[in-house]
């Protein structure tokens, strides 16, 4: 009578179910690792297209501020209450109330005395600053305009500021005379405008400058 021995083939059956059970979990940790990369690319996709709309609109919102600049500089709208063009008379530029280090107050908001050597106004003034004794001017303070912003819907998280620099116009000391007869007969200026906007979150910031002859 022949003796018939199963535990070998038992043996091997179970080495292949063990394998088998360490194949699967590999490929289970390779699907899972490839998942989460895929969601975490999905994300900083999102967050960097969130962080491109946020700039969009700080840009946006610095260049409603050059805007609202010349407005200030030309006493527009007409319809303003509070403009000061008188300050930026060609030929007549009232010098007095472009403040060291820019003014916090009266007509002189924002207005910022050249400074020759170091750092300029524009790289020293905190544009952040929205209190009473802010450096910097707020659109529309000597235009009347207005400017959505605030938390509601993807908009700015506050209005564009601005500050103005006069630098002499050594190139067009005279030119004034032939196009406003009835200007001063004191120097020309230039003048440096550097405008900031902000994002919905008011962290992001654009900053924009400009050169403008009123």
């Amino acid at each position: 009578m022949k003796k018939v021995y199963l535990w070998p083939k038992s043996l091997a059956l179970s080495n292949q179910q063990g394998l088998s059970l360490i194949i699967v979990m590999l490929i289970l940790i390779v699907v899972s690792v490839l998942g989460v990369g895929g969601i975490q690319i999905s994300m900083m996709g999102e967050r960097g297209t969130r962080n491109e709309r946020d700039m969009q609109i700080a840009w946006q919102g610095a260049e409603a501020g050059l805007i609202d600049a010349e407005f200030d500089i030309e006493g527009l709208p007409a319809s303003s209450t509070n403009k000061r063009s008188a300050i930026f008379k060609r030929g007549d530029v009232d010098m007095v109330k472009f403040i060291d280090n820019c003014g916090d107050s009266g007509q002189s908001i924002g207005l910022c005395g050249l400074k020759e050597t170091g750092k300029p106004a524009w790289l020293t003034v905190d544009f952040t600053v929205t209190s009473n004794a802010a450096k910097t001017v707020q659109l529309g303070t000597y235009t009347g305009r207005d400017f959505p912003s605030g938390v509601k819907g993807i908009q700015p998280s506050k209005p564009p500021r601005y500050v103005i620099e006069p630098i002499l116009d050594r190139y067009g000391v005279k030119s004034y005379r032939t196009t406003d007869p009835a200007a001063g007969s004191g120097p020309s200026y230039v003048y440096r405008v550097t405008s900031m906007g902000f994002g919905p979150n008011g962290e992001t910031q654009g900053v924009v400058q400009m050169i403008y002859r009123n």
